[in-house]
């Protein structure tokens, strides 16, 4: 087992797993001695004793068990967090993913089985040893000298069984990760034709992780085989020549019958311990890029400076996406002043949608700068900008509860009267109000039985309620019929006054909410023209 693993493992986890195989160590030996002296006496008064010492072994291996696998909860828990704080940035991808979720669960049988089997070990033969020699000494020298045989071949077959798993486990990262970033662009695939591809790709993928775990298993079964063996010849050295000497009657019955039942003893923590070790072999390899990640310096904040929101200035800023050819942004130049609403309009492709990401911090420009009151936006403490925004995007997400939390969702502390205005601001009042349960009216998945105009409502009354100094609109009245249309265009008046704005805009209705107009066609600014009041 890896040291800086076990290290992680309390200190107090540890002693009380030691202490309690020390306690498992001398009811192995009191039960051998009882039941010897049961049978060689045909003495049934020492039954009794010998049920208390089975309950108490089988007592003291729960809790060593029940110890463990609460210090396994914590530490799991401690190293997930560990792994986010460390690995922001790699939090989008699939194997991180699978390291977080499959590699930190994989974690618990090398902590759960080895921790107290390895405790086991440590105890149990040398006094399991000790007490054979008092009782006879030939065969505690026997045994003395088989015991190393296990490790031996332990470690011989654990190294072929690091090098199997690690493949394995780099396989379960590849489809892990490959399997995740499908899901994530599959629409994309589906508008490409290309999804039956990705199929054929998982499938090979999925084989060659099949291939690779059947070759651990192969070799895990492989490990239980020769270990077994080594105890049954190990057993059997001992066992062959003290039932000759019991027949000549240089050994008493008691002391044949005990030597048989605590060679195994010994012999035992350390097949288990093989065993286990196998079992976590997977963890082990896990455990190691999980420390890899640990080791990375923890990731500074993208930007340290605090900015009230002031003047958004783009300077020449281009944005190239991965695959594409051509930038999405080219040199795109223009400034919002404070107060200014600002509409910016174009095709599907024209990068509309990529300004408002880069505002947002989504997206990092390729080259140019996006200044904030002067402040370059990849220098502003990230989390302290966004508070700074509203957003309501072309698909707003609600999630699952009442309706008076979803609007609530950027100010958490506000009252229900202040949810009340944001609703009526919005002109979402009147469909949450004719609803019998009202503003607590529990929204299931997606809320899928409100409207797409209702759903916009709702984000348009949340973004009211944060009362944000920068307000950002994506189309909100796509996909909407003329009455929708003409409702959320009031609601955006009112979330609008005295902010801030940056609206994208297919159709003209929000047009007449804004000061000026920026036209974008591939990537670029075509014109910016003042709105006729």
């Amino acid at each position: 087992m890896s040291k800086r693993l076990l290290r992680l493992v309390a200190r107090r986890t540890r002693i009380a797993v030691a202490l309690l195989a020390l306690v498992q160590a001398g009811l192995i030996i009191a039960q051998a001695d009882l039941l010897a002296r049961a049978i060689a006496e045909l003495d049934a008064g020492y039954l009794p004793w010998l049920a208390g010492a089975v309950a108490l072994r089988a007592g003291s291996a729960w809790c060593s068990s029940a110890v463990v696998q609460h210090a396994a909860a914590d530490l799991k828990a401690d190293l997930r967090s560990s792994l986010f704080e460390r690995a922001a940035a790699q939090r989008s991808s699939g194997a991180f993913s699978t390291l977080v979720t499959k590699g930190i669960d994989a974690l618990e049988p090398a902590i759960t089985g080895v921790v107290p089997q390895l405790a086991l070990a440590a105890v149990v033969p040398p006094i399991v040893l000790v007490r054979l020699g008092l009782v006879d000494w030939p065969s505690a020298l026997i045994t003395a000298l088989t015991i190393p045989l296990i490790p031996l071949f332990g470690v011989l077959i654990g190294l072929r069984t690091k090098d199997v798993t690690t493949h394995q486990w780099a396989h379960l990262q590849r489809l892990g990760g490959h399997f995740r970033d499908v899901l994530a662009g599959l629409s994309t695939l589906r508008a490409f034709g290309r999804a039956e591809h990705q199929e054929a790709v998982i499938a090979r993928m999925a084989d060659e992780h099949r291939s690779a775990t059947m070759r651990a298993l192969r070799v895990a079964f492989l490990s239980g085989f020769v270990l077994e063996l080594v105890c049954s010849l190990a057993v059997a050295l001992v066992a062959v020549p003290v039932g000759l000497r019991l027949l000549s009657g240089g050994v008493g019955l008691t002391t044949a019958l005990v030597v048989l039942l605590l060679t195994p003893e010994a012999l035992l923590p350390l097949r288990a311990l093989g065993t286990r070790f196998h079992a976590a072999a997977e963890g082990m390899a896990a455990a190691e890029q999980v420390f890899e990640v640990l080791d990375q310096p923890l990731a500074e904040p993208s930007g340290t400076q605090r900015v009230v929101a002031g003047e958004i200035r783009f300077e020449d800023v281009s944005v190239h996406f991965p695959g594409h050819e051509d930038p999405v942004l080219d040199r795109v130049s223009f400034v919002v002043r404070p107060g200014e609403r600002v509409a910016l309009v174009g095709p599907s492709g024209a990068g509309k949608s990529t300004v408002l990401h880069l505002l947002l911090g989504f997206v990092q420009p390729t080259s140019g700068r996006v200044l904030v009151d002067g402040v370059d936006l990849r220098e502003l403490d990230l989390d302290d900008w966004r508070r700074q925004l509203a957003w309501v995007p072309q698909h707003p997400h609600l999630f699952a509860g009442t309706i008076a939390d979803n609007i609530r969702l950027g100010a958490a502390g506000a009252s229900m009267a202040e949810v009340q205005a944001a609703a009526q601001a919005a002109h979402a009042a009147e469909f949450i109000e004719q609803h019998p349960a009202g503003y607590q009216a529990q929204l299931g998945d997606r809320a899928a039985e409100l409207s797409a105009g209702q759903r916009q409502r709702v984000a348009i009354a949340r973004a009211y309620l944060k009362n944000a100094p920068i307000v950002l609109l994506d189309e909100p009245t796509a996909r909407l019929d003329l009455h929708s249309e003409a409702a959320l265009t009031a609601s955006a008046t009112e979330v609008l006054h005295d902010k801030t704005a940056i609206v994208v805009a297919h159709r003209p209705a929000l047009l007449s909410v804004v000061d000026r107009v920026i036209r974008l066609c591939n990537g670029s600014v075509v014109e910016p023209l003042e709105v006729a009041r």
